[in-house]
């Protein structure tokens, strides 16, 4: 026994218990939020719950669970109790209910069961009675209702997209235009310019320009009169609601559906989910505006936090003379990347926001003033702030890769004739580039993951605009921003409905797992392949 734990035999199983034991809760925990976020997508049956007293619930069972009995004794049997997601919160004023099993009488999965998707009020359970055009009935009952609803929801949607484009893009661009004649004829009343020729110049352009709005308003008028198709739903309980077609996401008839049309219907969820715009406080719809903030927010801090890591370890390993100064310099790197998260962000206000966005407001854009262009928070201040908060990280995994880089290769360069700046960049930083790529991976990861300092410098729960856009100067980097860290916390701790939101923070934060692994999977490949190109270098 005395040689078998000389042998360290013992310590090998330790160790590769502790990693597969590692291994194990981390592929249980992406597991977890795989299972409960991406099942959100599969189309549930609707049933349809008679209870003893006569209730009629409809819906989708979300969950099941033992009633809570007080003082049963250990071993007796269990009641059970379901969650029933009914819907209708407009009839009912809540969208879950729980039933006790024992209470329930009847339980069928009626064929003529109809899930309505609404852009308001959540989802719609009921069975569909009537569809009526310009007021006036056109499908009685349920299979006629149905039929009349399959063949004029297309363009219900098209109308709605219509709408919502001309709404987005031109009346978008029309506002935008105004805004920036009236910032310029504000800069020239602050001049003491309020007539002449430019005055002039302008007012046409702004008389021109809202010629043009009344144009586009006609124009959305026009189609909004289209939009008389209205579908009359039967819900449980004997009330009827009225809907327009024009509120309809998607109808569909989850009882009815074979495996292939679920598969589409999950597909076609999935998809909406990724690149539309998200509904009812965030529990609904997409959020690709979310996923769009955090791409651009960690890739603008990697651009900043890069060459100031870079340069500052260059420094303090190629240049600076060792000593105390920079042994101390050292040990305060290691130390900020300790400090809480919060800390940078009350900083990044302090500093990035007040004072730097509060001078570039009084120098560039004095006529927006009081109202702030650069001093309030904006994803560019939100991506100095992650770049500070991060360069303790690049700094210390660059300095690793330039002690490794053996003297002999620095001294056979200069011993050729290269001048100190044509070794560092032509010898050195070619060889370090895989240890300064392993820094950024590890500072992507984390800025991508970090929501304390966002909520103070930017990020927002609904951004109006995405950062990036078809307007002059296309990037517009003082504008807030969507985050899905701060997604996850909106929706599952500040959202009015809990049990409506959880699928989607399950949804969201494996989405975000996703994300940080596209996004170090590919750094990781361009430091692969740069330490296959700098291999000939000896170490």
């Amino acid at each position: 026994m005395k040689n078998f734990w000389r042998s360290g035999e013992p310590f090998v199983w330790l160790t590769g218990g502790a990693l597969a034991l590692s291994l194990i809760m981390v592929a249980g925990l992406v597991f977890l939020v795989m299972a409960n976020g991406l099942g959100f997508f599969w189309p549930s049956p609707i049933v349809r719950l008679t209870l003893a007293d006569g209730t009629v619930q409809m819906g989708e069972v979300t969950d099941r669970e033992a009633i809570p009995t007080p003082g049963t004794a250990p071993g007796g049997s269990a009641q059970f109790r379901i969650q029933l997601k009914v819907g209708n919160r407009d009839l009912y004023g809540a969208d879950f209910v729980w039933l006790d099993e024992p209470k329930i009488v009847k339980r069928e999965t009626p064929a003529d069961a109809v899930l309505i998707q609404r852009r308001e009020w959540g989802n719609l359970y009921g069975v569909v009675a009537a569809l009526k055009e310009g007021g006036q009935t056109v499908a009685q009952g349920d299979d006629a209702g149905w039929a009349a609803l399959q063949a004029r929801l297309p363009e219900a949607q098209r109308l709605f997209l219509a709408i919502r484009k001309i709404e987005k893009d031109e009346v978008g661009a029309i506002n935008f235009a105004q805004e920036k004649i009236r910032l310029r004829l504000r800069r020239l009343e602050l001049h003491g310019v309020t007539s002449g020729a430019e005055v002039d110049t302008l007012k046409q352009e702004m008389a021109a320009l809202q010629g043009e709005f009344k144009q586009e308003e006609s124009r959305l008028n026009t189609l909004r009169r289209q939009q008389t198709a209205s579908v009359i739903v039967a819900a449980a309980g004997g009330k009827e609601k009225d809907l327009p077609l024009a509120q309809i996401v998607r109808a569909t008839r989850p009882n009815t559906m074979s495996l292939l049309q679920k598969g589409a219907f999950y597909l076609a969820t999935l998809w909406e989910f990724l690149t539309d715009d998200p509904r009812e406080s965030n529990t609904e719809g997409g959020i690709f505006p979310a996923i769009f903030g955090t791409v651009m927010m960690v890739l603008i801090m990697s651009i900043l936090v890069t060459p100031l890591g870079v340069l500052a370890a260059f420094y303090l390993r190629e240049y600076a003379k060792q000593g105390p100064f920079v042994s101390a310099v050292r040990i305060a790197v290691n130390n900020l990347a300790g400090v809480p998260s919060i800390v940078f962000g009350v900083f990044g206000v302090g500093f990035f926001i007040y004072i730097i966005g509060g001078g570039i407001d009084r120098i560039f854009f004095p006529e927006a003033l009081p109202t702030p262009t650069f001093g309030t928070g904006g994803i560019l201040w939100a991506s100095l702030t992650l770049a500070l908060l991060t360069v303790p990280v690049v700094i210390v995994a660059t300095e690793e890769g330039l002690a490794a880089i053996p003297p002999e290769t620095r001294e056979g360069s200069l011993a050729l004739g290269a001048t100190k700046l044509e070794t560092t960049w032509r010898v050195v930083l070619p060889a370090v580039m895989p240890s300064i790529l392993t820094g950024l991976i590890l500072a992507m990861a984390r800025a991508a993951g970090e929501v304390a300092p966002l909520m103070i410098t930017g990020v927002v729960k609904l951004a109006p605009a995405l950062p990036l856009d078809g307007f002059f100067p296309f990037f517009h980097l003082e504008r807030k921003f969507m985050h899905l860290g701060f997604h996850i916390y909106d929706v599952g701790f500040q959202s009015p409905n809990v049990d409506a939101a959880r699928p989607m923070v399950f949804t969201t934060a494996f989405l975000l797992l996703v994300l940080v692994l596209a996004l170090n999977l590919a750094a990781i490949l361009i430091r692969n392949r740069l330490r296959k190109k700098f291999a000939a270098v000896s170490f």
